[in-house]
């Protein structure tokens, strides 16, 4: 079980500066809205991962007025602990492991894992498929550092490729070399995080379905589809075949960035028919299930981070998540929450809370 024991930050978002400890496998961060119980739990999220969960921007992370921030965290693993470090200023970003800088930021990634659970996650299952991709590379970038690699070397040969797309739209007999190239590269990084992606969906789609029958209390059937061009024809065929599609609208069309997951309920798309309740089943039993598939791959229980989340469950749904969350599958928990006595109160006497009050 990986935890964290203490945090310190300075300048990170609305904190100027502050220390905050993490004594019990339960921490509830009470405070009015507004007032930084969001921020605190982004910047355990932002230890694990090296960037925020809720912007993709670093600039977003920075106190308004100054020029950088810097969040650094105590974390406990196998009786070891360890200390780790993020610093970013002016656009630089340094990451430090006991005072140690790591060669490569995505050397860190996998070493902690987190996962968040918020508000604004049914954006996953409302909105496009951009979303989906890149909740599905979140996790297996962290359990497979050459899909990591890869994923980063196919989205740079995109740009590339698309580049060339442009440059060349209005030439009458280009030179397809540097093309050629490019195609060969991104059929050889595509089709192993395809690969990847169709292997995960395997493994995890049992656990999903298991995690939604607790939390909903129904027997609906839930699956999730997986949508690609190379489900039908390799993907150097594929991107010989939209050449002059690609050339007329200057961008590569077809290949993994294009993959989508369908989440289905009752042989329907949930994004078009689920109800409101059905959807927030779907979506804990998503995250649940990527808690447990992380911590199956990675060999420590992730810390579990859930912002708000009794303001927007119902009771049946707060009590069947609380019923899972105390089990021996699950590792320390941090949470934020206006009104304290209702953590304690969820929780029960017999589970030992730390409270963390944000002014």
């Amino acid at each position: 079980m990986a935890t964290i024991k203490k945090i310190t930050l300075l300048q990170f978002r609305n904190y100027a500066s502050g220390t905050f400890s993490f004594p019990a496998a339960v921490t509830c961060i009470t405070g009015l809205n507004g007032s930084g119980k969001t921020n605190l739990l982004d910047a355990v999220y932002y230890l694990c991962y090296t960037k925020s969960y809720f912007s993709a921007y670093q600039q977003n992370c920075v106190q308004k007025g100054t020029d950088g921030f810097r969040v650094e965290g105590v974390f406990e693993q196998k009786e070891r602990t360890e200390t780790i470090s993020c610093k970013w200023k002016q656009g630089k970003k340094e990451i430090f492991a006991d005072g140690v800088e790591y060669e490569r930021p995505t050397d860190h990634i996998g070493k902690y894992a987190a996962v968040m659970i918020a508000p604004d996650d049914m954006e996953l299952i409302n909105d496009g498929s951009e979303q989906r991709r890149k909740w599905v590379d979140s996790i297996l970038g962290q359990t497979d550092k050459e899909y990591l690699e890869r994923l980063m070397r196919y989205q740079r040969v995109l740009m590339q490729r698309n580049a060339w797309l442009k440059l060349h739209a209005n030439i009458a007999a280009p030179n397809y070399m540097e093309l050629e190239y490019y195609n060969q590269q991104l059929a050889a990084d595509g089709t192993y995080i395809h690969e990847c992606r169709k292997r995960f969906l395997t493994a995890f789609l049992p656990v999903l379905n298991d995690f939604y029958a607790q939390i909903s209390g129904s027997k609906e059937g839930i699956n999730v589809s997986y949508e690609s061009d190379l489900l039908k024809k390799a993907l150097s065929l594929l991107l010989d075949e939209s050449l002059q599609h690609d050339m007329r609208l200057q961008r590569t069309l077809r290949g993994i960035h294009k993959d989508d997951l369908l989440f289905v309920l009752q042989d329907a798309p949930i994004k078009n028919y689920g109800s409101q309740g059905q959807k927030k089943s779907f979506l804990f039993a998503l995250k649940l299930a990527q808690y447990r598939y992380l911590s199956q791959q990675l060999g420590h229980l992730p810390i579990l981070l859930l912002d708000d989340v009794f303001e927007k469950l119902d009771q049946s749904r707060m009590e069947a998540l609380l019923k899972l969350i105390r089990t021996d599958d699950f590792g320390q928990v941090i949470l934020t929450d206006t009104h304290a006595q209702r953590v304690k109160d969820a929780f029960g006497s017999g589970v030992e809370i730390s409270m963390i009050h944000c002014k």
